[in-house]
């Protein structure tokens, strides 16, 4: 490698893959911005990245390694630091005993090459590599697990004594400055790996630090237990709570600046067994927020819940378990909503996001501020639009109720399994059966399941037992080819990269609201059923199975979820697909469903 010399510009010129004219346009573009030349031929869109990637193979005679494919050694990775690694744009792939792989953006650096060669303890041969699948397996290898129980034991070799902890807390700068070193590590690990939410949790033996990834939780165990009380005594600091109080729960807020991203960070302790659990869900402020039509909603239900935002008055309610995307909804439907001729008021606890032009109030119940009692005022305050965030108690739900009913569109969120179980929840909750037919509109209901990974997803075949399962939602089930993912490099050998979301909408028709006013929720339950455009989650998440975007254990694990029960009215309508996508048991084809 040494020895070869090569002109990226002008190979490219003698392939015929640019003429002199575009190089001479992408060289002032490269003097410009400072970016190397093929990136900005990428960028120009003068030539593909895996054009260029398979002329550099050819001419440096190195091969061309797709990373999502290759088995990558996670040990020989550990060989070069991360910091030269992705100043290097390199990364070792494989340890062949007496040489070393390593997969390079750029091979014709010879800057680069040589200077890696002085840092890794082998001889190396070098590979092209895509500069993106670079970045991807730096976030996947490169974790902070080895750092936290580095920092972790560091911490507890210094200050052996739990109490040792409290009596200098915020007095010794040493003590503060590894603790923050720890909690910063494990923020950037959490932020890497997109998490949305971390745990810390102490045990008598150790102390268990888990993040919640696409849903699944993943842990990591450290065997130093007694630093767990200089880490919630920080975080304590950080959110503002009482760090003499350990006996109730608190909860708090407070920011964390994570790789030029501002973090926001709720927190909620809890006094356990062995001292103080912390869980912290992360929303990262700088992604910003999601459009509607970002959510991943298919297009009929995107539409229908339009029309019934362009309402003036009505009620609409989005439902599902804590986690399932009900805030992000919400936020979607806000954002479209927001202009300068209608006033918006939220009352929420606590607030996610900040929006401009929205009036936000915080709940404080420490201080008599409640949903109930802020959302009496906030009928005092002219709004055209209301949005609650969520249906805690009989009061809350009559006030809300009686907003929709004297003009206010109202929005608002009930944890309910389903659609139909929600309008019924209101009335157990003990609000009249008028008022509830009256003032309801619409309600979605959703869940999060996981995607299968594009990179690894094979053929499967389900087993007895769970065929029998799915065909109580659709008789069709065994002539599909069913998909799951076998596990790579790309998702963690998990088999699933990402979630996409499950939506179902019912919007109320006479007969339904016939029947909530006489109180009949048999009745009401077999309306929704039968209504026009109503699809339950099952049927959507089977949907989604049958066109390869998710497994059969995913839909399972929904069904059983919303307990739904198998044979219901719905078996006579379901219609058979292919897995082109065609028309399906949900009546969604593949044009309607989300490409990401």
């Amino acid at each position: 490698m040494s020895g070869v010399k090569v002109r990226l510009g002008d190979l490219l010129v003698q392939q015929g893959l640019i003429n002199e004219e575009q190089l001479t346009s992408a060289l002032a573009e490269q003097r410009q911005t400072g970016r190397k030349l093929g990136a900005t031929l990428i960028a120009m869109e003068l030539v593909s990245e895996k054009q260029l990637l398979e002329l550099l193979s050819a001419h440096l005679n190195v091969p061309l390694i797709d990373i999502d494919q290759f088995n990558v050694n996670p040990a020989a990775v550990k060989l070069l630091p991360e910091v030269q690694a992705r100043r290097y744009r390199a990364l070792v792939l494989e340890d062949r005993g007496d040489k070393l792989l390593v997969g390079m953006s750029d091979p014709a650096d010879l800057t680069a090459v040589d200077n890696l060669a002085d840092l890794l303890p082998k001889p190396m041969e070098v590979a092209v590599v895509s500069e993106q699948q670079l970045f991807g397996a730096y976030d996947s290898f490169y974790r902070r697990t080895d750092e936290i129980a580095s920092f972790a034991q560091q911490l507890a070799n210094e200050y052996r004594d739990e109490q040792e902890f409290e009596l200098t807390a915020g007095l010794d700068d040493e003590q503060d400055t590894a603790v923050a070193r720890l909690l910063q590590s494990i923020f950037e690990d959490a932020v890497q790996a997109k998490a949305s939410d971390i745990h810390i949790e102490p045990d008598e033996q150790q102390l268990r630090i888990r993040q919640r990834v696409d849903g699944v939780l993943q842990e990591t165990v450290i065997p130093e237990s007694n630093i767990a009380a200089a880490l919630v005594l920080r975080l304590k600091l950080m959110a503002g709570l009482d760090i003499s109080e350990k006996r109730l729960p608190q909860d708090g807020r407070t920011q964390v600046r994570v790789k030029g991203h501002r973090v926001d960070v709720r927190l909620s302790t809890m006094p356990v067994q062995s001292g103080e659990a912390v869980v912290m869900r992360l929303l990262d402020q700088s992604a910003g927020l999601l459009t509607l039509d970002e959510t991943g909603m298919p297009k009929p239900i995107l539409d229908r819940l339009r029309t019934l935002l362009k309402r003036p008055h009505g009620m609409i309610l989005v439902t599902g378990p804590t986690g399932s995307g009900k805030t992000t909804t919400l936020y979607g439907a806000l954002s479209e909503l927001n202009q300068p001729q209608r006033k918006i008021i939220t009352v929420e606890d606590p607030v996610e996001y900040r929006l401009p032009r929205i009036n936000q109030v915080q709940v404080n119940s420490r201080i008599g501020l409640n949903f109930s009692s802020v959302l009496r005022t906030t009928l005092r305050q002219d709004p055209d639009i209301i949005m609650v965030g969520e249906m805690r108690d009989q009061e809350t739900v009559e006030i809300g109720l009686r907003g929709a009913l004297t003009g206010h569109l109202v929005l608002s969120t009930l944890h309910t399994n389903d659609a139909v179980s929600s309008a019924i929840r209101l009335l157990d909750m003990g609000a009249a059966g008028y008022l509830v037919a009256s003032s309801l509109r619409g309600i979605i209901a959703q869940r999060l399941i996981r995607r299968i990974c594009d990179n690894c997803e094979v053929e499967h075949q389900p087993s007895h037992d769970e065929l029998f399962w799915l065909s109580h939602i659709d008789r069709s089930v065994e002539t599909v080819t069913f998909k799951r993912g076998k596990g790579c490099q790309k998702c963690n050998h998990t088999g699933y990269r990402g979630r996409i979301g499950v939506f179902e909408l019912l919007e109320l028709t006479d007969p339904m609201m016939n029947a909530l006013k006489s109180g009949d929720t048999v009745a009401f339950g077999e309306h929704a059923m039968r209504s026009p455009g109503y699809k339950p989650l099952s049927h959507v998440a089977l949907t989604y199975a049958k066109m390869g975007m998710t497994t059969v254990e995913e839909v399972l694990k929904l069904v059983e979820m919303v307990a739904e029960i198998p044979g219901n009215e719905k078996d006579e309508e379901v219609t058979t697909t292919d897995n082109k996508g065609a028309q399906g048991s949900s009546g969604l084809s593949l044009e309607d469903l989300p490409d990401a």
